[in-house]
């Protein structure tokens, strides 16, 4: 009979332990019998004595201006703090503001970055099924839809069901670009709120609760940025190393040239790779200018001896410079020149090209 009590009574205990609310968890535990506690007078000392030093180690921090002074005890919330973060590359938050906002610098030269923060946040809006209400630009405001989500409520331990939760939000972004257009703030606000429960609606949503859905929805945007900054550089390395073909042509300027088949910003950091297993080292560069300082040390590898005789000097050994220029939106023009910035003549580019395409062309080039 005692081994059955004992059997009963601990399965009743885990049963209890294990129905913790959500506001439990959201409260500290313990006793609160602190708040009964009356404040008690400081000592009175005669004016004939000598006061004692007192310590302040253990003083209370005196309360500012608009405290709530009902948080106390149960109504205290003990989570931990909702913060931004700051994720993506050139971003960072400001210390002691109580909104929720990211700063987001200039990384990225291919699209100013108004334009690329509020594609992300389009994009995210899109992959996640949610509506835009209205969209300016010129004012640099954006108001969601709807957001709406599901959640169970955890019940007593002795109910079968849950009950469900429905949480209806509308946001609203702001975004704070500085007049030279290359630092910009990413702000959110809780603009609606709607929450269900059964048959009972609400409207209302505490402060902090207010901030956490704020600093929760930014920090999913953020992060949906940050992925697609990855995924972009995951793509833009696949082309890098990816053959790339190459004509004879001419630069803007009409001088001897090769023409490569792809932007820019492809071309250049792949030009890195080609010179390099052509035997040049590059000693300086100017990516604003298209500019390479490079020094030739002769042929590498038994492949580039294939391309010609034995007695024939392809290039003197020696320092070089290459200018490489857009020449339209899908296209990139390289361009020889010796050290003094004399463009190579037609033949001297004519004897090369065979290398410098093949090499262009080849797939996966060490990075």
């Amino acid at each position: 009979m005692n081994k059955t009590l004992a059997i009963a009574s601990s399965v009743a205990i885990v049963a209890l332990a294990g129905c913790t609310s959500q506001i439990d968890r959201k409260t500290a535990s313990g006793s609160y019998k602190y708040l009964k506690t009356e404040k008690q007078e400081e000592l009175k000392i005669p004016s004939d004595l000598d006061k004692p030093a007192f310590s302040r180690e253990f003083a209370l921090p005196e309360l500012g201006d608009g405290v709530n002074e009902e948080l106390v005890g149960k109504t205290l919330p003990v989570q931990s703090p909702a913060l931004v973060l700051p994720l993506v590359s050139g971003s960072h938050i400001e210390e002691g503001t109580n909104t929720a906002t990211i700063w987001f610098d200039q990384v990225d030269d291919s699209q100013p970055l108004s334009e690329a923060i509020w594609n992300s946040l389009l994009s995210y809006l899109d992959e996640n099924g949610i509506g835009v209400d209205s969209f300016d630009p010129e004012a640099r405001v954006l108001i969601t839809d709807w957001m709406v989500v599901k959640q169970d409520i955890d019940g007593p331990w002795y109910s079968i069901l849950d009950e469900e939760s429905e949480i209806g939000r509308r946001f609203e972004f702001n975004l704070n670009v500085k007049p030279h257009g290359r630092s910009a703030a990413l702000s959110v606000d809780l603009k609606d709120y709607m929450k269900s429960i059964g048959n009972d609606v609400t409207a209302q949503v505490t402060e902090l609760d207010e901030r956490r859905e704020e600093v929760s929805v930014l920090n999913q945007v953020v992060g949906h940025y940050e992925y697609q900054i990855r995924l972009e550089q995951t793509r833009r390395i696949a082309r890098i190393r990816k053959g790339i073909q190459t004509e004879m042509g001419f630069n803007a300027d009409g001088e001897p040239a090769y023409v490569v088949e792809s932007q820019y910003d492809i071309v250049w950091p792949r030009m890195l790779l080609v010179l390099r297993k052509l035997g040049f080292n590059v000693k300086d560069l100017d990516k604003s200018n298209g500019l390479l300082f490079v020094t030739y040390s002769g042929p590498q590898g038994d492949w580039w001896n294939d391309l010609f005789s034995s007695d024939e000097k392809l290039l003197d050994k020696g320092d070089y410079r290459l200018k490489v220029a857009k020449a339209g939106d899908s296209r990139t023009s390289v361009t020889f020149m010796d050290n003094e910035s004399t463009p190579f003549e037609a033949n001297q580019v004519s004897d090369l090209y065979e290398a410098f395409a093949e090499v262009m062309s080849e797939d996966n080039l060490d990075i």
